[in-house]
């Protein structure tokens, strides 16, 4: 087996603090199991979850002189198949590759492990494992988004990728409201009618909460769906920035259309 080189300290604290973390790291019997599972000595049970691992994975990388054990620990514990949540698992790996980055190494989303160019800043770290699929994924970003767009995400295509985000999301309120219009029309027909409500829509509170949203949705078919269906590429551009706050924004309207009750007629 090739022994594959030694983790930093700070490299070693930042995955276990990531592992270890108090609300969604491991559990205290998941590391007494998982460090058995990978034959690494459990050397402090009793202290801190995060300091625990540091402890098990510091003396196992001291008395191996190499980082393999850590690395089958790490991937045993982000087996994708442990998780049923994707966004979860996303955030993990996101996580352990920003730190691994700086030694060399990659948590594939298969599960398995490469060797990439060892980073050297915080920002290069950062830009690596900062693709923005990954950041949608990061902010738990609603699966529609991912659904309509995500090859677009991965060639950087940025312009189209909110277009067809845009796209997906009038043509959710069109199947759930059965009414077949587009554009400001199809949002002023609905949420103004209302054909469908994302309240109880019986207070003054809750109808001006309803009118807000219905604003939102014709800012968002105004000022991104329209120019980008009317105009080439070269003449309207987006940037990566750009792209994740105007799909985080979509985001947030199709969970508010999760929760959206059609009105009997």
């Amino acid at each position: 087996m090739v022994q594959r080189r030694c983790l930093n300290q700070g490299v070693l604290e930042r995955i276990s603090k990531i592992l270890g973390d108090t609300f969604d790291g491991l559990t205290c019997s998941e590391i007494g199991y998982f460090l058995r599972q990978c034959n690494i000595t459990d050397v402090t049970p009793d202290i801190t979850k995060w300091r625990r691992l540091y402890s098990a994975f510091a003396e196992n990388q001291n008395n191996t002189r190499c980082s393999n054990g850590i690395l089958k620990f790490i991937q045993t514990v982000l087996n994708p198949s442990r998780y049923t949540d994707k966004n979860e698992f996303e955030k993990k790996r996101w996580d352990v590759n920003e730190a691994l980055s700086y030694v060399g190494y990659e948590l594939q989303e298969n599960g398995k492990f490469r060797e990439v160019t060892t980073a050297t800043t915080i920002t290069e770290a950062q830009r690596r494992a900062n693709d923005l699929v990954d950041c949608l994924k990061v902010r738990n970003a609603h699966a529609e988004i991912l659904k309509y767009c995500t090859p677009d995400l991965v060639d950087k295509n940025y312009f189209h990728a909110v277009f067809e985000a845009c796209k997906g999301l009038f043509a959710r309120i069109r199947q759930m409201s059965c009414i077949n219009t587009d554009g400001t029309q199809l949002v002023q027909h609905v949420f103004g009618h209302p054909v469908l409500v994302i309240n109880a829509y019986s207070t003054k509170q809750e109808i001006t909460e309803q009118k807000g949203f219905q604003s939102i949705l014709e800012g968002l078919c105004n000022m991104f769906r329209n120019p980008i269906a009317h105009q080439p590429k070269v003449v309207w551009s987006i940037d990566e920035q750009d792209a994740l706050e105007i799909l985080s924004l979509i985001s947030y309207c199709h969970r508010r259309l999760d929760k959206a009750v059609r009105l009997a007629e």
